[in-house]
């Protein structure tokens, strides 16, 4: 792996001395100055000669290609004239913005902030950026320079090292597995975005046909105020563990639904997440219960896969240009979010119980383990896709300062976004009476239980709902195009022959999203959480 790092090191920074050479041109052929007294790789070592005649053959083919396309004697045409020529960043700026936009996706918003105050608040920052200078840049920066040093995606880039070209196949089959499930967590978003245009949240009250007689809203005042009443296994049910007893005073312990049923506190349900497991995925027994497909996910599974396929249609061409869009407004809506999370009421308890530090939790190996496992998660090391971005670069772009900038941005968003989520938690936590602790989730549970009940207890709570799942769709596509085009890259890149032609790569790109949404209507079923 060393070895790997410093051929692509010297290669990469070998030629950029190169680039700068003045080259002649006779005859469509690159010739070499006769005086040439630096700037080449010493002959010293046969790796080194190796290393120099495949920079030059690289330098020597790509001059070529671009002299006639501005020639205008070979359009699209590779200089053998047999296949086109493989595309390339049309700005600098495309592809950081991809990078950006692949690394930081819904982890960032839905992981990071529950992993930073559960390993001690702020204390968990000097673990997490000591992983991001010894582990995450480095593998970051190797995979991109690989990418960029073959031109080849993350299959083909591994003929660097044809022992571990297995690891490329791994890496692909990795990827074509998370975009499946990936795109159905944006299908979930779709439909609560959906669901958001309107004048009350559903999920923030009972009485809807999915609702049972068990759901209840809980708030600051339902907390203090008991049920005067006598509490019999008719309103408890037969196999209640609580009994047949009366309630001859007032206890707090109980409560009357909407239904007129009296329950114990404990056994009450919040209509969020009534709402999500009885409404949003008529959630089954298991997995050994698939049920029947729930077309409305469906249609919404559909609609992602759409979006995702006119974005990435033409290559990064087409890809480069959305993320203009996908990889910056998310920013936009944070802030806006923040703004309104830190005026609310109980936000800094929120905000202090995310940043304040608790130092005895760095005794704890967990908590560098979560803070390597999150720099692996976030980066999206290991998938592939970051060499597949790699390899449309110049073969002498500065990758390295690129793969500075990105990680950094990654982690930033990572720390702002806590902000984010945790003063809008704490301002839940204060409406309910209760710790940031206990409404305090991660992953799914926390982008579409726990926000989303928060948000229900905002004033204008649907125009913050359509934002907030905004950011979510917006941050969840950019990592979907860039792992689709990472899968399609690897196997065009391995199949050229067959797969560069005309437009047989559209053609393939549209059969593999169909596969994938086909395979992925497995998981909008009544079993498929």
């Amino acid at each position: 792996a060393i070895s790997c790092v410093l051929r692509l090191y010297i290669g990469l920074q070998t030629h950029s001395a190169q680039s700068d050479r003045k080259m002649t041109l006779q005859n469509g052929l690159v010739l070499k100055p006769k005086s040439e007294k630096s700037g080449g790789i010493p002959d010293t070592t046969e790796t080194t000669k190796m290393l120099n005649s495949y920079i030059e053959a690289k330098n020597a083919k790509a001059d070529n290609v671009s002299t006639s396309l501005s020639s205008g004697s070979a359009s699209t045409e590779d200089i053998d004239g047999k296949l086109p020529t493989r595309e390339t960043w049309s700005r600098k700026i495309d592809f950081l913005l991809a990078c950006v936009g692949f690394s930081v996706g819904l982890g960032n918003v839905w992981r990071f902030p529950y992993l930073c105050y559960k390993n001690g608040g702020g204390a968990f920052l000097i673990p997490y950026f000591i992983c991001v200078v010894l582990g995450g840049i480095p593998m970051f920066f190797m995979e991109v320079a690989l990418g960029q040093f073959m031109s080849e995606g993350g299959i083909g880039a591994w003929k660097i090292c044809p022992l571990l070209q297995g690891i490329g196949f791994a890496t692909t089959t990795i990827v074509f597995l998370l975009n499946i499930y990936y795109n159905v967590i944006l299908a979930w978003a779709f439909y609560y975005l959906f669901s958001s245009f309107t004048t009350v949240l559903p999920w923030s009250t009972c009485g809807n046909w999915w609702n049972t007689d068990f759901c209840y809203v809980h708030d600051a005042v339902n907390t203090t105020v008991g049920v005067l009443a006598n509490v019999t296994n008719s309103t408890l049910g037969a196999d209640d563990a609580y009994g047949a007893y009366d309630v001859p005073v007032l206890d707090p312990m109980y409560v009357v639904t909407q239904n007129n049923v009296t329950v114990h506190r404990n056994h009450t349900v919040d209509p969020v997440t009534e709402f999500w497991e009885r409404k949003v995925l008529e959630i089954s027994g298991g997995v050994d219960e698939p049920g029947t497909i729930k077309w409305d996910l469906a249609l919404c599974l559909l609609l992602a896969w759409v979006v995702v396929y006119l974005c990435i249609w033409k290559g990064i061409k087409s890809s480069g240009k959305v993320m203009y869009f996908t990889a910056t407004t998310p920013y936009v809506i944070m802030t806006v979010l923040m703004i309104r999370g830190i005026t609310l009421p109980g936000a800094m308890e929120g905000i202090k119980f995310y940043v304040i530090p608790d130092w005895s939790r760095l005794a704890d190996p967990q908590v560098w383990v979560d803070a390597g496992t999150q720099i692996f998660f976030s980066y999206s090391i290991s998938l592939g896709a970051l060499t597949a971005l790699g390899s449309y670069n110049k073969f002498h772009h500065n990758s390295y300062k690129d793969s500075i900038i990105s990680p950094c941005t990654n982690s930033g968003t990572s720390f702002f976004a806590g902000f984010v989520i945790f003063s809008v938690l704490g301002f839940m936590a204060q409406e309910q009476g209760v710790s940031v602790g206990e409404v305090a989730e991660s992953g799914p549970g926390l982008a579409f239980i726990a926000y989303p009940k928060a948000v229900s207890q905002m004033p204008v709570a649907p125009l913050w709902s359509v934002l907030f799942f905004a950011m979510v769709i917006l941050l969840g596509l950019d990592s979907q195009f860039v792992g689709v085009e990472g899968f399609v890259t690897a196997l065009v890149d391995q199949f050229s022959t067959h797969l560069r032609r005309g437009h047989r790569k559209e053609i393939f790109i549209l059969c593999v999203c169909i596969v994938s949404c086909i395979i992925g209507l497995s998981m909008v079923t009544n079993g498929g959480y």
